[in-house]
């Protein structure tokens, strides 16, 4: 099976590529890039005023599936991926059972493939069950096809235990993605403020997530360890660790689309759907944010895809369950909200949404070049529209996002080279 790309703009960080290119996919992989290829292909796809980028890698999700079908699936969290232009998705291990042993996780690799949409590489708890309590067998789980460890939504409150794990896992080439969390500052609904007080609810200090981070740091730095934080939020977390960066410390990190698009103050318009944790907090963050992800503090764009059924999310703020759904907007969002206001260039996007992600996790993804697997991204940097409950295609709706309009739209999703998702309209 052969696909020829043709007149499309490349963008590739790697070869810091931006340029009408066409490109020749021989089964799974590219075969040639020319400014002109001239061959009879079975399949040819005009990308005539298109963009071609490395296919995202969304490293920190949740598909809810084992346990929580009716949020998520396997099969409907992948098709919404796709739609996203993500083709590897990397859920975490919050679900019933947890996959803290070989053989769950070996059923949602089973499942992921006969899906057989993205490239599916699920976490591994750290402890047993989240529980905190018995660290998992790190040698056997990334035999069993962990990508890494994490106890996102629980954090790992005991010190000595996340210090051996970083260890173990670090010595197995691996790494630990923290959920930075201390829960004695972390009860409350939405960011501590006037917001929260008008509203009537609790608020969650941004404390909570800076006095964990800070603990991770100091672990990594004493013992020359690789630790990853999940999902930053705040000014204090950024600075925290762009300094440890210049220092030297093993430290990488990772934020969403609604850190930078969105304050608390969005809770004024869209309640439930704007309620995440960590949660959306004041100005100050959001512009540290979008600075964090310029100058490379920030590694990593990932989007805390969280779907709930609307019966969980009618419970009100105060006791509706954190997360939104972020798969589909993540591109337009980035796009709308750091490309077009000249915060970042195409090349950057590339950078923190394929490259440094797929470097992170040790998979050969996130470039365009000879001979690479032909996993790639297409999409219209011009095009707008209006995101509606209607055409979600995720299980659950979930999100802030809509009724508002986003700039720049998925057209095709390839993953080894075939086209999993197509939006001609």
């Amino acid at each position: 099976m052969s696909t020829l790309l043709k007149n499309g703009t490349v963008i590739d960080y790697a070869s810091k590529t931006e340029k009408k290119l066409d490109l020749l996919i021989e089964n799974d992989k590219i075969s040639k890039i020319a400014e002109n290829i001239e061959v009879s292909a079975d399949k040819v796809i005009d990308c005539s005023g298109l963009y071609i980028m490395p296919g995202m890698v969304d490293m920190h999700c949740h598909l809810r599936e084992p346990g929580g079908e009716h949020k998520e699936t396997i099969e409907t969290g992948s098709k919404s991926a796709v739609a996203g232009g993500f083709t590897t998705i990397c859920p975490m291990p919050n679900t019933n059972p947890t996959p803290d042993s070989a053989i769950v996780l070996e059923k949602i690799i089973t499942e992921a493939k006969r899906v057989n949409l993205c490239n599916v590489l699920p976490f591994s708890s750290v402890t047993k069950g989240e529980k905190g309590e018995e660290l998992v067998d790190f040698k056997t789980q990334l035999e069993a096809g962990a990508i890494a460890f994490s106890d996102d939504g629980m954090p790992v409150e005991n010190a000595a235990m996340i210090r051996k794990a970083m260890i173990e896992a670090n010595k197995l080439g691996s790494f630990i993605s923290e959920h930075c969390e201390e829960k004695s500052v972390s009860s409350g609904a939405i960011n501590a403020g006037e917001i929260a007080e008008k509203l009537g609810v609790g608020g969650v200090l941004p404390e909570a997530e800076e006095i964990m981070a800070s603990r991770d740091i100091v672990i990594a730095e004493t013992n020359s360890l690789h630790t990853h934080i999940c999902h930053i939020s705040t000014k204090t977390s950024v600075d925290m660790i762009r300094s440890a960066k210049q220092r030297g410390v093993k430290v990488t990190c990772e934020t969403c689309p609604h850190y930078y698009s969105f304050t608390v103050e969005e809770v004024l318009k869209s309640d439930v759907n704007a309620k995440m944790n960590p949660p959306l907090r004041e100005e100050k963050d959001k512009k540290a944010i979008i600075e964090g992800i310029k100058d490379g503090t920030i590694d990593c764009i990932i989007t805390d895809h969280a779907p709930h059924a609307e019966e969980e999310k009618a419970k009100g703020l105060a006791k509706a369950p954190n997360g939104i759904i972020g798969f589909e907007t993540a591109l337009g969002a980035t796009i709308t909200n750091l490309v077009e206001p000249g915060h970042i260039s195409y090349l950057d996007m590339v950078r923190v949404m394929s490259y440094n992600p797929s470097k992170l996790l040790g998979i050969d993804r996130g470039e365009i070049a000879e001979g690479k697997v032909a996993d790639l991204t297409i999409f219209n940097p011009n095009e707008e529209y209006v995101y509606l409950k209607e055409n979600i295609v995720s299980k659950s709706k979930n999100t802030p996002w809509i009724n508002k309009t986003l700039k720049g739209k998925v057209k095709y999703t390839l993953v080894s080279g075939r086209v999993v998702y197509e939006k001609i309209q």
